[in-house]
């Protein structure tokens, strides 16, 4: 099969879909693991004798046409390293209909006429819109270290977030219990606490504040003064930057200290959360999801993320993605109070 060859073969709704080039981009907010997708996307592709295109600086990008030829050699010795060697952004244009436009203009003039989208919720919907607004085929994989996508279960870039925010946190117990201090850790996800909960069970936290759960202040201070009852020194309380109207741990600290004559101190992880090697983890899935990408645009695919909420590799139709569904939270939640 040479290069460029079509495949002729039918999408879930029966339409024809005549597979030329691929496009590939990363967006948004980076999260560990981009470069790991990008390398299985690319060899992928290459194996099946297709031509891949590297989309520069996310939708910026493919508004200002950095579209450009990737070679399997161009993305080796890069499954490690964090961050994307496209470089990602977030782009305000893009939500004007006739930059949008031009991004797709810019796609078919190249014979592309498929793209995968790796990014976060932000991301997927702005894959959602070309598909939506053009005859691309346009799939979408979920890397954001917030695990902010409903559906599709763990995301690129949440586990190494979560390993990152564990090594501070064990850290910070260490000073907390030996200056028998209140120590609030903010982690981050501003509209989705699902590193808080995973960072609060792993490092044995006292109690997480989230945006999802009201959190009620006198029953917080008590909960901790009786753990300081039980001979506990130190505690560690876990808070979503976006808690508190967005205030995070400073919002969490100026209501205790109405309370409490606590001793409390703060640190804030920052974007420290995004940076580093992938784990291992990260970079399977992303290898898995990377490689089954390409395969589900042979077969026709459009408009889905492909995802592994369990064990399987699953499509999630865009449309599907719009609900907020974050139904097992209060389960994860409410184990951080039995186990403090």
């Amino acid at each position: 099969m040479e290069v460029g060859q079509e495949y002729e073969i039918k999408n879930f709704t029966h339409r024809k879909f005549s597979m030329k080039h691929i496009a590939v981009m990363t967006s948004g907010g980076d999260a560990p693991g981009m470069n790991a997708c990008l390398r299985a996307v690319v060899r992928a592709a290459h194996n099946n004798k297709l031509k891949i295109y590297g989309v520069l600086n996310g939708y910026e990008g493919l508004i200002d046409n950095q579209i450009n030829k990737l070679t399997p050699r161009e993305v080796g010795n890069i499954i490690q390293k964090g961050g994307s060697i496209l470089k990602t952004s977030r782009s305000k244009r893009f939500l004007q209909e006739k930059f949008r436009a031009l991004a797709i203009k810019n796609l078919t003039k190249k014979d592309i006429n498929s793209l995968i989208v790796i990014g976060g919720e932000g991301s997927i919907k702005g894959a959602a819109m070309i598909a939506k607004e053009s005859n691309l085929n346009v799939l979408g994989l979920p890397a954001t270290i917030d695990r902010d996508l409903p559906l599709v279960g763990p995301t690129i870039g949440f586990d190494t977030a979560v390993n990152t925010a564990l090594q501070a946190i064990d850290r910070i117990r260490d000073t907390a219990s030996t200056s028998n201090t209140v120590h609030i850790v903010e982690v981050m996800g501003r509209h989705c606490g699902w590193i808080s909960l995973y960072a609060g069970i792993s490092g044995g936290a006292e109690a997480v504040i989230l945006e999802e759960f009201d959190t009620n202040i006198k029953k917080l201070t008590k909960h901790i003064k009786d753990q300081r009852t039980s001979g506990k020194t130190g505690c560690i309380l876990i808070v979503s930057e976006g808690a508190y109207n967005a205030q995070g741990g400073d919002g969490l600290i100026k209501e205790l200290n109405k309370i409490s004559n606590f001793d409390l101190r703060i640190t804030k992880l920052g974007h420290i959360q995004r940076g580093g090697n992938p784990s291992a983890v990260d970079r399977v899935l992303a290898s898995r999801l990377g490689a089954s990408a390409v395969d589900k645009l042979l077969q026709g695919c459009n408009k889905f993320v492909v995802a592994q909420p369990k064990d399987k590799i699953e499509l999630i139709h865009f449309d599907k993605l719009v609900a907020k569904y974050q139904s097992d939270m209060k389960d994860y939640y409410e184990l951080i109070f039995k186990l403090a």
